[in-house]
């Protein structure tokens, strides 16, 4: 959807950039977003280390200075997700740490040792699993998240943040979970990827074919002053019925409800239901939709 609006409303100097190329970038965008809150993560753990060195290096340091318990810098799941294989070479070709704000990551880090979790993370003894996932997810959900200045940093420098941000969080939940769970290299799985292509593709050199299935569904409604989103769904949507076996209509019908909802007019989800609902009879009656039943 992005891509095809991106596509059609937007100029461009010279001719329009090849589509796929825009969607692969959009991909990446994601990648690199889940990539920058992993960071920033580690690096609000590992900040312990740095914290110490620079109280113990006082001109007069205190003994709690000198003190300093760096339990969270040697967190196991931390450190299983550092060494996943994958990670490390994908920071790199991202380049995304180099937007790395070390002001922002020595707040969030002051703002983490005066809780009470992480006193109490502290107080426990040894390496306990649930401990070790527990306090990253808390610095992820309760000090990251919550704070205003890393969401304004996050929103100036990933303009993706808006739409990709409530998926790449729980793609790092995920990932302290279990780093073995997200694919890093493809961040998007060929099944998928295809998936996306081959719908942009269709939904562009099937567009007058679609518009005929739309068109006369609108009745009083002037094509010109629909919401261009919702006619971008609705052709995606017709794309689906006729040329993607294997998706049942209704999911085809719910998923562009949603998408509607999240990102049109507070009607469209209603009128896009209408229309596909429409189309999909009329595509059933006349013997036009042809689906794979896996039943």
């Amino acid at each position: 959807m992005q891509t095809l609006y991106s596509i059609e409303n937007l100029d461009f100097e010279d001719k329009k950039p090849d589509p796929v190329k825009i969607l692969l970038k959009q991909f990446d965008q994601t990648r690199d977003l889940f990539l920058y809150l992993v960071h920033s993560l580690t690096q609000i753990a590992q900040y312990v280390e740095i914290d110490a060195k620079n109280r113990a290096s006082k001109h007069l340091p205190t003994e709690e200075d000198l003190n300093v318990n760096t339990k969270l810098a040697g967190n196991s799941r931390l450190w299983k997700m550092l060494e996943y294989e994958p990670y490390q070479p994908a920071l790199r070709s991202s380049k995304v740490d180099v937007l790395e704000d070390q002001e922002i990551i020595k707040k969030l880090y002051h703002e983490l040792i005066i809780t009470p979790e992480y006193k109490e993370y502290l107080a426990v003894e040894g390496r306990d699993k649930k401990s070790e996932k527990e306090i990253l997810e808390f610095i992820l959900d309760n000090i990251m998240l919550p704070n205003e200045l890393y969401i304004a940093f996050l929103e100036e420098n990933f303009p993706n943040w808006d739409d990709d941000g409530s998926m790449v969080i729980q793609l790092v939940s995920n990932f302290i979970a279990k780093p073995q769970s997200v694919t890093l290299s493809p961040f998007v799985s060929a099944e998928k990827r295809k998936f996306a292509t081959d719908l942009l593709l269709t939904a562009i050199s099937r567009e007058e074919q679609a518009l005929e299935l739309i068109k006369p569904k609108l009745k009083n409604w002037d094509p010109e002053r629909i919401a261009i989103l919702d006619m971008l769904l609705m052709r995606l949507g017709v794309c689906e019925f006729l040329f993607f076996e294997t998706i049942p209509p209704k999911v085809t019908i719910n998923e562009y409800i949603d998408i509607a909802k999240e990102y049109s007019t507070q009607q469209s989800g209603q009128f896009i239901n209408g229309i596909l609902d429409n189309i999909h009879k009329d595509l059933l009656s006349s013997n036009k939709m042809h689906k794979i039943n896996f039943k």
